[in-house]
């Protein structure tokens, strides 16, 4: 019995948490699925399940590599119908992308993409801490802003606008800004990076220059949902994407001030392990996002 149809077995005893069960479903005796994952096990060299008399269950290392098995089972289905007439590119994708990314843009418009290619699955994490794509066994992840060296692949899909805005509420009380000179007296929401806990500066370009200001603000907050919801509050004015509080602009909740000294847009970008190939589904998925993010970010 090759590699690849011990995966299989042992995947299906992981879905049905029993050996007869899985036997059943794959049409074997039940002794030679047992004896699969024996085999699997002494060439792995750790346990893979946990056994009872009533219930099967897998370990942390059957658990990490029942991830791997998902993905390198669709990589050889996907590779053996490679050269069919009418191949699709089929499988899963773990995806992980800023959390109001993903709520606002990405899963409104995944039935498109589910629609054009129904022989691929989506598993969508929506999250804004830092994801270790190979820890975690996700395929690609969307990173907003300056990278760090990671050893992975980068390709850029776009820019996000960022606009200043601030509650009318707000502007009543404190002015409107016009330059950043009047920024003086003013209070900004203050934006703590959830991964490293550094408050973001307030930014802004002039001749084509970056410049920043120490801006005085009573509220500091860590994720973007707090951030609006506290200049919705009239607490300050504050940094955003466009696309984020497009909604509120159009319903006169919000108003963008400054808009000749707006900061410089941020980086889009998708990272994925090192392969010497990509897989037909990330291909596709990758062209999808970066023509969606595109067009749904464009200001």
């Amino acid at each position: 019995m090759d590699r690849i149809d011990l995966f299989r077995i042992f995947t299906r005893v992981v879905e049905c948490a029993s050996f007869t069960r899985a036997a059943d479903q794959l049409g074997m005796p039940r002794s030679s699925v047992s004896a699969a994952v024996v085999d699997l096990e002494r060439r792995l060299g750790t346990r893979l399940l946990h056994r009872t008399t009533r219930k099967v269950g897998v370990t942390e290392d059957g658990a990490a590599f029942y991830q791997r098995c998902l993905r390198l089972i669709a990589d050889v289905e996907e590779t053996e119908r490679l050269f069919e007439p009418s191949a699709q590119p089929s499988g899963k994708l773990r995806i992980d992308v800023p959390g109001r990314i993903g709520r606002l843009i990405i899963a409104p418009a995944l039935p498109v993409f589910l629609a054009r290619y129904p022989a691929i699955d989506i598993h969508l994490g929506a999250t804004d801490r830092m994801v270790d794509l190979v820890e975690e066994n996700v395929d690609c992840v969307l990173r907003v802003g300056p990278l760090t060296a990671s050893g992975l692949i980068a390709r850029s899909i776009g820019e996000l606008t960022l606009i200043n805005v601030a509650s009318p509420d707000y502007l009543a009380r404190r002015g409107v800004p016009r330059v950043p000179a009047d920024l003086e007296g003013h209070a900004v929401v203050h934006y703590a990076s959830p991964s490293s806990g550094r408050i973001e500066t307030w930014d802004y370009v002039d001749d084509g220059e970056v410049q920043s200001l120490a801006m005085s603000g009573r509220v500091t907050v860590n994720n973007a949902e707090a951030y609006i919801a506290c200049c919705l509050a009239g607490l300050g004015l504050i940094q955003i994407p466009a696309y984020d509080v497009r909604h509120h602009l159009e319903a006169g909740e919000l108003v963008e001030v400054m808009p000749g000294h707006r900061a410089p847009p941020l980086p889009m970008t998708l990272l994925y392990p090192h392969r010497q190939h990509l897989s037909r589904r990330l291909q596709v998925f990758a062209d999808w996002l970066a023509t969606l993010l595109k067009d749904c970010v464009r200001q």
